[in-house]
């Protein structure tokens, strides 16, 4: 992957803060998550598309330096009551338990004012595509 071809990719850091944004990322990077989750009212109210199988994203880290490229494989719409064991492992989070899972996430939309048991979650499903050196300005092709 080119600079060229990096640069108009949109970005996004995982989580709402620095720390969690570096250790949702560190476990991106050794495979351990390989799904994520968003509030669908919040795609709706930013007149944001949601991302579509094939899509690549950069992923920041918690200094909002680009680490990696991921490509959704799958993305689809589910309520947050509906999401199940296999879910929880493949977002990769704690025990990767559904109990860790749904406090997790509940306390991380509860902070964001939008939790509710059966609100829609956009849930994407991706591949680890390309990992940057962090330690420049900005990443180059291996």
């Amino acid at each position: 992957m080119s600079s060229e071809e990096f640069d108009h990719l949109p970005s996004f850091a995982f989580g709402d803060s620095p720390e969690l944004a570096d250790s949702l990322l560190e476990l991106v990077l050794n495979g351990t998550k390989t799904a994520t989750c968003g509030d669908l009212h919040s795609y709706e109210k930013d007149g944001e598309p949601l991302p579509q199988p094939g899509d690549q994203y950069v992923i920041l880290d918690g200094k909002g330096q680009a680490a990696c490229v991921i490509e959704m494989v799958t993305v689809d719409v589910r309520q947050f009551n509906e999401i199940d064991e296999v879910w929880a492992v493949l977002e990769g989070e704690g025990d990767l338990s559904l109990e860790f899972w749904q406090e997790g996430h509940r306390e991380f939309f509860e902070r964001n004012g939008v939790y509710a048991p059966d609100m829609k979650l956009v849930c994407e499903y991706f591949q680890l595509v390309k990992i940057f050196k962090r330690d420049q300005a900005k990443p180059k092709p291996n």
